[in-house]
């Protein structure tokens, strides 16, 4: 059976927003994020929280900050774990504007044939 893999949202331009933030994050907090990223491709979905529809969220505790990264499984067997949106967390709760630009990413995503 075929292991998980990341991928990361990028627009018709070509940017990729998720990646661009984790570059901007420090290195140690990086590493965190990428260490739950990988818990998420080791273990599954069990490793990460859903949010609403296709959207679930990585939770990951940098040094001061928490971070979210919301992304879909995608492909015939959910092999793709698609990386829509990343931001440090400062309230309680995801914020509803966060998942509703990871939900719009997804959708461009999908129209585009992008999978």
């Amino acid at each position: 059976m075929a292991k998980p893999r990341w991928r990361d949202y990028r627009t018709l331009s070509g940017r990729r927003p998720v990646r661009d933030f984790l570059m901007a994050v420090p290195s140690a907090d990086r590493a965190a994020v990428v260490a739950a990223m990988g818990d998420v491709a080791a273990h599954g979905l069990a490793a990460a929280r859903h949010l609403r529809g296709d959207v679930w969220e990585v939770r990951a505790d940098g040094d001061r900050i928490a971070y979210r990264v919301l992304f879909s499984a995608e492909g015939a067997r959910s092999f793709i774990f698609l990386a829509l949106h990343a931001f440090a967390k400062r309230t309680r709760r995801t914020p509803p504007d966060a998942i509703e630009l990871a939900e719009r990413r997804l959708a461009d995503w999908r129209a585009r044939g992008s999978g």
